[in-house]
């Protein structure tokens, strides 16, 4: 051997070994972490490849939004996301030196949130609030600084109908869109700091915006949340005022982010459809003109999902005594269709997603492309920056078009009774990284609840065995054999095949001080389009019962009964016809309790059976149109079926 060997083994060596130890520790990184992640990160240490379901909420707006501003919410974006994490939040009224006369904590941090403020006004509002600033001491700036509601009424109309800034944004309206990059660069700073990128990933941030647009003639509302992927976003929010139309905001968002150089991508959420007045689902393009396979592929792409619960009311399905069948339709329906306070009452088409999504399916067979295959989400639409704040017995109200507190703490109920505390949304995913999450949500495997942390699985395939729950592999072989809730089942293996579900469902676990309400039910909906094209649903329960077995003492508000900590079965659907369009979906269905508005008629001592002695604050307690009991919930996306042909 070469003399000169002995002296470069030992230099070689440890390199070979560095190297080797690199190539094992990337080799374990590929297999712990299946995401492609799209920015810088550490791989999430809990990593599970058959998903886990993280709870959040993609709808909160801070003092950047004009009607929270307007409402005295003086919340931060880091505030907001500090809040979801855990921390106190301080929120009107104040004192003199700024303190909170009110605070919000919640009981259980959640996984993931988003910022949403408006973006159509971001501008107006931080050049109205800062000394100096130019257009600070415009008429329009003294209207919002001296007469709030006043401004909120009418920026609001000016934006969200007219789709013009108020005049005070100068040439080209360059002063407004100048003044509007702070807060955007203070929303994405807020994300960064708070976005957990080691591999504990205990917290996820979204970068985002609420698009607020309006039909003007009804007062419908066409509202959109727009959800990137990572820090790369455009340089400004799109907003209604650039392009007053859904399908400008898509093109727009193609062109600046999705079919752009770089790593943008985003995906936009409707929200509350009950209150668009029909317009959110028309069937139609957005002037009004029919459908094209151009328009229904653009939307099918960008709208994954919508919004099927907040606190201004629930969008699954409508209800009427005595004509709709579903009785638990009746949740949280709203008493107008409109978002602008128009006195119309809603109907069957004006906005409920179940008889949208039915829409899509009939449309598809015009088409060729389901422009409403959506999955569901739910949020609060929090407006003093309280992201997750959906407890019944903690509610102070979420302004917006609610009750304000700017100067005082309401008197009574702290929020009309229409209102209600709003919901979470669940995401599926193998990690609690943007990534894996956003990926959740673009596959549609997500689902929405009324405020608890139920937890719950949909899947569909064609040869689940009767006995699948009992399988300690269960969700493993669901996956391998079918579908989770968000997809699409394949053609069926022979002529006479019927597709099985698994539905399961547990509880809300709760914390030691606060336990979990037990389930009830689990229902399966199904909706589908015969061949004459005529639309048809169906309710069945699928598990569990509503024997009477469990219930709440309104006067008390105390609960008694049993009711199931889980539940699960496999449900094969008798009347399937493999020629006809169909979506199913499920709705997790807990045992009854208080409502919030209620609970705080119980507190202040409420006793409609001697109206001579309720307060004038507390009226709404004993109103025709209170309902006291509720039954919280949670609604899966839907499994969609398409024939072949």
């Amino acid at each position: 051997m070469s003399p000169v060997v002995p002296a470069i083994v030992p230099a070689i060596v440890p390199a070979m070994i560095r190297l080797l130890l690199g190539l094992l520790a990337a080799s374990a990184a590929s297999s712990v972490s299946a995401i492609d992640y799209s920015e810088q990160r550490q791989p999430c240490a809990d990593h599970r490849e058959f998903r886990q379901p993280f709870f959040g909420d993609l709808h909160v707006h801070t003092r950047y939004s004009l009607d929270a501003s307007t409402q005295g919410t003086r919340t931060s974006p880091a505030q907001a996301y500090g809040f979801a994490r855990g921390e106190t939040l301080p929120v009107q009224p104040w004192t003199d030196d700024g303190q909170g006369l009110r605070s919000l904590q919640l009981r259980r941090p959640l996984d993931f949130a988003m910022v949403s403020d408006h973006s159509e006004l971001i501008g107006e509002v931080a050049m109205c609030n800062t000394p100096g600033m130019e257009g600070y001491s415009s008429w329009q700036c003294l209207v919002y600084r001296y007469w709030p509601r006043g401004a909120f009424y009418l920026f609001n109309a000016w934006s969200s109908i007219k789709a013009s800034h108020l005049g005070l944004c100068g040439d080209n309206d360059l002063l407004c869109l100048e003044a509007a990059r702070g807060p955007w660069q203070e929303m994405q700073e807020a994300a960064e700091q708070h976005y957990d990128r080691s591999d504990e990933c205990r917290f996820t941030t979204f970068v985002g915006y609420e698009w607020t647009g309006g039909e003007p003639d009804s007062g419908g509302n066409l509202h959109r949340n727009v959800v990137f992927r990572n820090a790369s976003v455009p340089p400004l929010p799109i907003s209604f005022i650039d392009g007053p139309a859904a399908s400008s905001l898509w093109r727009s968002l193609d062109t600046q982010c999705n079919s752009a150089d770089g790593d943008c991508d985003s995906l936009v959420i409707p929200h509350n459809a009950n209150l668009s007045a029909g317009y959110m689902y028309s069937g139609l393009k957005d002037d009004g003109s029919p459908m094209d396979s151009e328009y229904a592929r653009l939307r099918r792409q960008f709208e994954p999902l919508a919004e099927i619960m907040q606190h201004k009311g629930a969008s699954e399905c409508f209800y009427q005594a005595g004509v709709t069948q579903d009785e638990l339709c009746a949740f949280e329906q709203q008493p107008v269709d409109n978002i602008s306070g128009l006195d119309t009452p809603p109907r069957p088409d004006t906005g409920f997603l179940r008889r949208a999504l039915g829409d899509g399916l009939s449309l598809e067979r015009e088409l060729g492309v389901n422009p409403y295959q959506q999955g569901f989400i739910a949020s609060t639409d929090t407006h003093l920056g309280a992201p997750g704040a959906a407890d019944e017995d903690r509610f102070l109200g979420h302004g917006g078009a609610g009750v304000p507190a700017a100067k005082e703490i309401p008197p009574g109920l702290p929020d009309k009774l229409e209102y209600n505390p709003g919901g979470l949304a669940v995401l599926w995913a193998e990690e609690n990284s943007r990534d894996a999450l956003f990926d959740a949500m673009r596959r549609r495997e997500a689902y929405g609840t009324s405020g608890p942390r139920i937890e719950t699985r949909l899947f569909a395939g064609w040869d689940y065995p009767d006995d699948l729950c009992e399988q300690p592999e269960r969700v493993k072989l669901a996956y391998k054999n079918g579908v989770p809730m968000g997809g699409e089942l394949s053609d069926p293996p022979t002529a006479d095949a019927s597709p099985a579900f698994m539905l399961a469902a547990r509880q809300d676990a709760g914390t030691p001080g606060h336990p979990g309400m037990p389930l009830q039910r689990i229902q399966i909906v199904k909706v589908r389009v015969d061949a004459a094209g005529e639309r048809h649903e169906q309710v069945l329960d699928a598990v569990g019962e509503d024997d009477g077995s469990a219930g709440v003492d309104t006067d008390t508000c105390e609960t008694w009964g049993q009711g199931h900590a889980q539940l699960c079965t496999v449900w094969r659907d008798p009347a399937f016809d493999a020629g006809e369009s169909a979506f199913y979906y499920s709705r997790v269905i807990e045992n009854p309790s208080c409502r919030w508005s209620q609970r705080q008629c119980v507190a202040a001592g409420v006793d409609c059976a001697a109206p001579e002695s309720v307060p004038d604050d507390y009226a709404a307690c004993c109103s025709a149109t209170h309902r006291p009991v509720i039954q919280e919930r949670a609604w899966t996306s839907p499994i969609w079926y398409t024939p072949a042909d």
